[in-house]
């Protein structure tokens, strides 16, 4: 039997017959069902050190610090680092013949009256070899089982699951994110976070996790920082004024930049807009991603990388549509203003009634679910692909039918046009910079910020190759 087709008390079972694995248990806000699979399938006194759960918030204070919320990021850090250290103080001599790990999670599960959305932090902090340093793996879940008790077993499986890859699958990161996901379909639990690091995870880019988790449905969106950290949406996005931008950004160009500072200018002068609550995403829809039916890695990683080092926060998702995408985000702006900027010829697939054949309200039912929202669209004018006129809202052709639905949205303010461009800027395309980069032209440096010129070049993004000197 392969250990892909290990059942959860199989798995179980295999980690207390490992005399060399030794660790605790501290679960909050779901039972203790992981501690308890490990339990009930025999041999558990060689691992289990202890368990707990502290579900007073007084106790878990004295415990662990204070903490502003006790379903957070930070509250599982500090679980995790206080009982993996306590193993070490409390039985030092255990520590000679055993790899030590601290399991933990902060959860919260469905409530009686099912008002809530049952979601969660869990992690596990272990080494790998004995004396060595510990590694550490951070998920965070929601779970969409519809009682208490199915999301308490679907939890404990996440967490049999996850101790057995952090200790069987921790080489290749596919088949670590099979393992953690076995027998956990995405309707009743979704993995839209997940960080690893440690010093037996440097070759895994935690890009390339937010990346797999999309393309393997375990969720359908996700996101990277600046410093290409893996973050949780709603810890980021929370009641935020967001701004958003989608595209390919292959490579991202000056257009791209110019249409970010413009539609922002605009966004930052509506009323309704915190100027110190506004979260700048640039997004990447998987299909984006795709050239002939896969995804290469490499130019992801190259997209990433220049993103990223533009000072961006990258979202990844599966939303092809435009109002999915709106519907997705809404969820966590809980009401505030949210901005949309994008070129006019994505206006006009916007409008394009053949892209929602698939409801049954059509253009209208899209238009209410995502744009009938608090959202405004920036439109950004661009060259006519016909004869080189500007092409921009107001010249913005439309069936006749369609024409009152424009007005009404300018009218109610859910539409601006982009006046504050550049010009000059109009005929780069990235396309274009792209095939002179593979080329080996040097005139695509001028059509793109010097911090992607600079990136491109040092990383070799693209296909660039250093130009050979003549002697």
């Amino acid at each position: 039997m392969t250990q892909k087709r290990l059942t959860t008390e199989e798995k179980a079972l295999s980690i207390n017959l490992d005399p060399t694995i030794y660790g605790s248990f501290a679960e909050i806000g779901a039972g203790q069902e992981v501690a308890a699979t490990f339990f009930r399938t025999g041999g558990s006194s060689g691992t289990i050190a202890y368990t707990h759960s502290a579900y007073d918030m007084k106790i878990s204070d004295s415990m662990y610090g204070k903490c502003k919320r006790y379903v957070c990021e930070d509250r599982l850090h500090q679980m995790l680092d206080k009982e993996y250290q306590n193993l070490h103080n409390t039985i030092p001599k255990r520590a000679e013949t055993s790899r030590f790990f601290a399991f933990a999670n902060t959860v919260e599960s469905l409530n009686y009256h099912k008002t809530n959305q049952g979601q969660g932090w869990v992690g596990i902090k272990f080494q790998l070899k004995k004396h060595g340093p510990p590694n550490q793996i951070i998920l965070h879940v929601k779970m969409h089982d519809n009682s208490h008790q199915e999301q308490q077993k679907t939890l404990g499986i996440l967490g049999v699951n996850l101790i057995h890859a952090a200790y069987s699958d921790y080489e290749k990161i596919t088949e670590f994110l099979e393992d953690l996901s076995y027998r956990l379909p995405k309707d009743r639990m979704e993995i839209d976070m997940c960080s690893v690091t440690g010093p037996d995870f440097e070759h895994v880019d935690n890009r390339l996790i937010a990346l797999l988790l999309v393309k393997t449905k375990l969720t359908d969106a996700t996101m990277f920082d600046q410093t290409g950290q893996v973050i949780q949406a709603t810890s980021t996005l929370y009641k935020k004024n967001i701004f958003l931008m989608r595209g390919r950004f292959r490579p991202a160009t000056k257009v791209h930049v110019d249409m970010v500072s413009a539609g922002l200018d605009l966004f930052l002068k509506e009323p309704e807009v915190d100027p110190e609550q506004v979260q700048v995403l640039l997004e990447l829809t998987l299909k984006d991603l795709t050239a002939d039916g896969k995804i290469s890695i490499k130019d992801f990683l190259d997209r990433a990388e220049l993103l990223t080092s533009m000072g961006y926060t990258v979202m990844i998702s599966n939303y092809l549509k435009h109002y999915k995408m709106i519907e997705y985000l809404s969820t966590f702006t809980k009401g505030r203003k949210m901005g949309v900027v994008l070129g006019v010829y994505n206006l006009q697939t916007i409008f394009d009634e053949k892209y929602y054949d698939n409801l049954e309200g059509g253009l209208l039912e899209a238009f209410g679910r995502g744009f009938g929202r608090n959202v405004k669209m920036f439109v950004y004018p661009a060259l006519n692909v016909e004869d080189g006129s500007l092409y921009d809202l107001a010249n913005f052709e439309l069936p006749s039918h369609l024409t009152g639905l424009l007005d009404y949205m300018k009218k109610t303010n859910k539409i601006e046009a982009i006046s504050d461009y550049k010009y000059q800027l109009m005929k780069i395309f990235s396309d274009d910079v792209l095939a002179k980069i593979k080329a080996g032209a040097s005139n695509w440096e001028e059509d793109v910020p010097e911090e992607v010129m600079k990136a491109i070049k040092y990383y070799k993004l693209f296909g660039y190759k250093t130009k050979k000197v003549k002697v």
